[in-house]
């Protein structure tokens, strides 16, 4: 994608304007505490795709560079600038971040993480309790949780000691090394074992395709992939899994976004592309900004593809299908939801699971350097953004879907019986292969107990479910 003149020239009028103000005040530098909070400010009122709706933001907020340094001085920190100063409110905005390392930014994108290897989900005890319990979702291989026994479904109800609860579960769960003590779920409520495990958090690459299967189903090959994160340094791997599917004659695929969160824009586009392949140069999605970077791009500019290459120039791997069967949860957001979307203008799909998240704005790493880009970022610090820039359309306009995405075949994760993952038994795997097999009456499937679900393991990451374009001058 070309570099955009009018974007530039957007870019060069901003600076232009900040020098002119230096010339009015004497040529003073601002002083050096207040470079970050300017490069947050002036991100913010180019690219935030919200700019419009904070009154601090306004092109025309400030007169003078001296201005804006006395509204700026007044935050005591650059988070709290951006989090209380220039950032839309929720539930307008409830996923524009500020880091203070954008290198663990990147390696979160990369998949790289300190991670204990334990995938686990936080519910309340009861109603009205503040008192939590966790429910191991998945263990990752290879990792803490993996050596020392931690299994899917095991239910836990302290961390070192402390009974989890709503006030102190971000801190508990924040360490590097905690224990967790191990319960079982009677008919009186949860019990204790006395049994604890040791975990320790170590840094861990996750390899996003976690369970890929072939089922022979009705006469048919239905190919299964439980893909748990859109990270590209993983395409290779993903387009190869793809051509695994094709070489066995794979006639139908569930696509497994239950515990997805979202990642990159490119990669859920390259997902679609291979999972279809007839749609090859039809839009797939079409990406709406604010105002001033709006004008910037011509219509065609703001258009995704389908692509016939992954970003390595690989060809991809498609399997031309006319139907798609995808499972969620209540956790599935953004790039997974950019997928269902997507595609639902050029094919079936038949969502299997719970609502999804409701998150159809992108986000950009913005960096403090004169194309707010990586290269050439201020040696002075390691502060970056990642705000909120685009909202995203399927080819038919559909977007804004704030409440999520509604299966068509309801059901939810049973905490007592959460099946093996990758099994044709495991309830959500096996209502998706019903409906393969001609559906039957879901009135059986589980659809909740009531328990009210308040976080996640994930809950913890930079990219806890947020969807990302990888330059902020590109589409």
């Amino acid at each position: 994608m070309k570099k955009l003149p009018l974007l530039w020239a957007a870019i060069c009028l901003l600076l232009l304007t900040a020098s002119c103000s230096k010339d009015r005040d004497d040529n003073i530098t601002p002083p050096q505490n207040l470079e970050i909070e300017n490069f947050i400010y002036n991100a913010m009122n180019l690219f935030y795709l919200y700019q419009p709706d904070v009154p601090a933001l306004a092109d025309d907020r400030f007169d003078t560079q001296d201005a804006k340094d006395e509204f700026l001085s007044a935050f005591d920190s650059p988070e709290e600038l951006f989090y209380n100063g220039v950032k839309a409110p929720e539930p307008l905005d409830r996923f524009s971040i500020i880091t203070d390392d954008y290198r663990e930014l990147e390696k979160q994108f990369a998949g790289v993480s300190r991670n204990n290897g334990m995938d686990f989900q936080l519910y309340l005890k009861a109603q009205g309790s503040n008192d939590l319990v966790g429910l191991v979702r998945y263990v990752l291989p290879n990792t803490s949780a993996s050596e020392k026994g931690v299994e899917r479904g095991m239910f836990f109800t302290k961390i070192n000691g402390t009974t989890i609860t709503l006030n102190n579960y971000i801190d508990l769960i924040s360490t590097d090394n905690y224990s967790i003590t191990i319960a079982n779920l009677t008919q009186e409520g949860f019990e204790e074992t006395g049994s604890t495990i040791d975990l320790v958090k170590e840094e861990y690459t996750e390899n996003p395709i976690f369970i890929t299967e072939t089922f022979d189903v009705a006469g048919g090959k239905v190919g299964y992939l439980m893909y748990n994160s859109f990270v590209s340094n993983f395409d290779a791997e993903l387009n190869a899994a793809f051509g695994d599917f094709k070489s066995q004659g794979v006639t139908d695929l569930i696509l497994d976004l239950r515990y997805n969160g979202g990642g990159s824009v490119r990669t859920a586009t390259d997902l679609a592309a291979m999972i279809t392949g007839q749609f090859a140069g039809d839009v797939f999605s079409t990406a709406v900004y604010n105002p001033k970077i709006q004008a910037g791009f011509s219509d065609e500019e703001r258009n995704n593809r389908f692509n016939t290459k992954i970003t390595n120039d690989d060809v991809i791997n498609s399997l031309n299908l006319p139907e798609l069967y995808v499972i969620t949860s209540d956790g599935t957001a953004s790039a997974s939801e950019l997928v269902i979307n997507g595609l639902d203008a050029y094919i079936n799909v038949r969502q299997v699971g719970d609502t999804t998240v409701g998150k159809f704005q992108a986000s950009v790493t913005l960096y403090d350097s004169p194309e707010y880009t990586r290269k050439g970022a201020n040696p002075n610090h390691f502060y970056a953004l990642q705000p909120l820039i685009q909202t995203v359309a399927n080819a038919n306009g559909v977007t804004g879907f704030e409440q999520g995405i509604n299966p068509e075949v309801p059901i939810e994760e049973n905490p007592v019986d959460l099946g093996i993952l990758g099994d044709m038994d495991e309830p959500l795997l096996k209502a998706a292969l019903d409906e393969i097999r001609g559906g039957r009456s879901a009135q059986n499937y589980y659809k909740g107990n009531g328990l009210k679900k308040v976080g996640e393991s994930e809950i913890l990451s930079p990219m806890y479910q947020r969807m990302y374009v990888e330059n902020p001058l590109k589409q």
